[in-house]
């Protein structure tokens, strides 16, 4: 139901935006945490149906993920203390990141308008990439046919989803204007102009056939995949370069999920 999504937002934004000394700070965020993982739980299902087995992983890992954030932010307002990284408080800062990322992927993957507008664009601008190639395709909607071989492009050609997870990273730290300008000039429109490549090279190696009949396949899945995975390393490399909070903030994660699940399993197992 989208309206546990957009309620987990909204707490997880008024969790972000309210003063650092405001006592309920802490267990909105962990409120929005808690129902956001709501959110994800429902997903598995839908994947079960469509015998997608990765993501039911990915989705209930993410579901337990939210859990463990959500206990932590409640744990830290009861006991008024904070989870800290050097410098950096890791539950503020990743609520401001999965805040800020969800209000730019999210309106674009539920409304449909919006959907339909950010899909348009990038087929026009796909269209107009092939034109300035010399490349003579024809454009049906945001599906887009050359010699005979149609590729639709869907709200996954347009790395919303990338774009959306660096704006969330890149808006959640502090530091000065000049350190966040540089990191999103390094990511979000180096992210945009790849992606439309990915896509034109997908349908001019699809159109002619380059890897036989399954062309499109080998282009999309194989090649285009790989390339993105490569490029996202680097940029995100780019990014943490000028903003090493962000790897502080992964590494504090990462030490915060290890020892809940350790304390898990020790409730669990007993301390043997």
């Amino acid at each position: 139901m989208l309206i546990v999504l957009w309620i987990s937002i909204s707490l997880m934004l008024l969790s972000a935006i309210l003063p650092g000394k405001n006592g309920s700070k802490r267990i909105i965020g962990a409120i929005g945490w808690g129902i956001f993982s709501i959110h994800w739980l429902q997903q598995p299902l839908h994947y079960i149906a469509i015998e997608d087995y990765v993501n039911v992983a990915l989705t209930v890992a993410m579901s337990i993920f939210c859990m463990l954030i959500a206990h932590t932010m409640y744990v830290e307002h009861t006991r008024k203390y904070t989870s800290m990284k050097r410098h950096i408080d890791i539950t503020y800062m990743a609520t401001n990141a999965i805040a800020i990322g969800s209000v730019f992927y999210f309106p674009f993957a539920e409304i449909p308008s919006l959907k339909e507008w950010l899909i348009g664009t990038v087929t026009n601008n796909i269209m107009w990439t092939l034109s300035a190639l010399d490349i003579s395709a024809h454009r049906t909607g945001n599906m887009i046919t050359y010699n005979g071989h149609t590729v639709e492009i869907i709200l996954g050609c347009t790395a919303i989803e990338s774009i959306a997870l660096f704006m969330g990273l890149i808006a959640s730290v502090n530091a000065p204007i000049k350190k966040l300008l540089a990191a999103f000039v390094v990511s979000v429109p180096v992210i945009y102009i790849l992606n439309i490549i990915r896509d034109v090279f997908v349908v001019v190696a699809y159109g002619e056939m380059w890897f036989g009949p399954n062309s499109f396949e080998i282009a999309h899945h194989m090649i285009a995949k790989a390339g993105s995975g490569v490029a996202l390393f680097v940029i995100a490399y780019m990014v943490m370069r000028i903003l090493p909070e962000i790897l502080e903030l992964i590494d504090g994660l990462w030490d915060m999920t290890t020892e809940q699940m350790h304390n898990l399993k020790k409730k669990v197992l007993g301390n043997n």
